[in-house]
């Protein structure tokens, strides 16, 4: 890695690199961020504060307010987990597949594709298959859940495995720079992992609040190593993150077994699946970590990930630069700039139909997806060239097909 220059402008210490600069905000904190809110800021340096932070917190380029903790951030902790910080949505990631086919074997009407992906794909809130499919029960048969599920937790996990979900969660068919054929989906733990996450965020906020630990934010409640609460979330967490990489996996398998019937030809070149709300424990700086990448891609030197965009907007697939000072961290999208509230408010629903032209997609559900339009997020490039010292681009895709779970309008 090239060598870290420390500076100084002002009061704010950078950290210039040959391809970026890097903000320190404290001792606690470096950002690569270079479009960032206060109150994202001061969430972070909260987190950073935290006495079992082993190091700077990695803010990514794509950081914005999170329930927890800040989504685009990678935090080292020693001794301890916060359970927020990790999430509700364990293992929420991407999945990618080139494929053999090329934009000239797409039909002139991607339109009627919708039928076939809705069919292959279930999506939406509490959303699942009507009866379990061959996936789900080979999957559980070798991967029971650690702790023991309610019947209907049961029923539900394995009913959504190989489910999209809602909110940010979509399928897309793209073609890259070179007009290769990508089916690309985003998807995570489903409704269980969102359980599991809860019932250890609430066990740390109750061990909090019972030892009288003082905490800036109730949301920072952790769990200490070598206790019995850290052991069982550990096990539910690695469970869960499975549960996600597999789901994302068996919708990838029913989509391209799908698409291909549509299409009548094609087959699987390769794939990249990477989760991007997860903790694992690494090595950094002869320290064995806790490494929590909420809203983050691991980009270890080589390293292969998915970096999306917004509706209508381009994603990338990148390499990683292993970068010791983000802890081989990359941003894992767009990242929002307006929470779905104002974004209904002040979003127009032409402005939105406009950024799509071009892409087959829901129109017909325009206002209810308005929360997801373009504008509710940063600019994906701004997000690409803030962290060129992270990740090397490899292939641009440019969205042709968009599908998404609707979750209907409270506006």
């Amino acid at each position: 890695m090239p060598q870290l220059y420390p500076a100084m402008i002002g009061t704010i210490s950078i950290i210039v690199h040959k391809e970026s600069v890097v903000e320190k905000l404290s001792e606690k904190v470096f950002s690569w961020a270079s479009d960032i809110d206060d109150l994202t800021r001061d969430q972070v340096l909260k987190t950073g504060r935290a006495a079992f932070v082993a190091g700077p917190i990695a803010l990514m380029p794509d950081a914005h307010l999170g329930i927890g903790s800040t989504v685009g951030s990678v935090i080292p902790t020693q001794g301890a987990i916060i359970p927020a910080a990790v999430g509700v949505d364990i293992g929420c990631g991407m999945v990618a597949v080139r494929t053999s086919l090329r934009a000239g074997h797409l039909p002139d009407d991607m339109g009627k594709y919708l039928a076939q992906a809705t069919r292959d794909i279930p999506a939406g809130i509490g959303q699942g298959h009507e009866n379990p499919t061959d996936a789900a029960v080979a999957w559980f048969l070798d991967n029971r859940p650690p702790t023991e599920l309610s019947d209907r937790q049961k029923s539900s996990s394995v009913l959504q495995f190989g489910s999209l979900g809602s909110g940010n969660h979509f399928y897309e068919v793209c073609l890259d720079e070179l007009d290769n054929v990508w089916l690309v989906l985003h998807s995570g733990s489903r409704g269980i992992g969102n359980q599991l996450a809860r019932c250890h965020i609430e066990i740390a906020k109750d061990l909090a609040k019972h030892l009288a630990v003082p905490l800036e934010d109730p949301d920072l409640a952790y769990l200490l190593e070598d206790t019995p609460e850290f052991s069982a979330y550990i096990s539910d967490m690695l469970w869960s993150q499975r549960y996600a990489r597999a789901n994302r996996d068996a919708m990838m398998d029913a989509a391209l077994r799908g698409f291909f019937r549509f299409v009548g030809a094609g087959r699987e070149v390769n794939r990249i699946n990477c989760h991007h709300n997860f903790t694992e424990q690494e090595w950094h700086g002869g320290k064995k970590l806790w490494i929590t990448r909420k809203g983050a891609i691991s980009a270890k030197l080589g390293e292969w990930g998915v970096v999306p965009g917004s509706m209508g907007t381009r994603s990338y697939i990148v390499r990683g630069l292993g970068n010791p000072l983000s802890y081989c961290s990359s941003a894992h999208g767009a990242g929002r700039r307006m929470s779905r509230g104002r974004a209904r408010r002040e979003l127009t629903i032409e402005s939105f139909s406009k950024q799509m032209q071009g892409i087959v997609w829901q129109q017909e559900n325009a206002k209810d997806l308005l929360d997801e339009a373009p504008g509710a997020y940063k600019d994906i490039d701004q997000v690409m060239d803030d962290q060129k010292d992270l990740t090397r681009i490899v292939h641009t895709l440019h969205q042709v097909f968009n599908y998404k779970g609707v979750e209907r309008s409270r506006r």
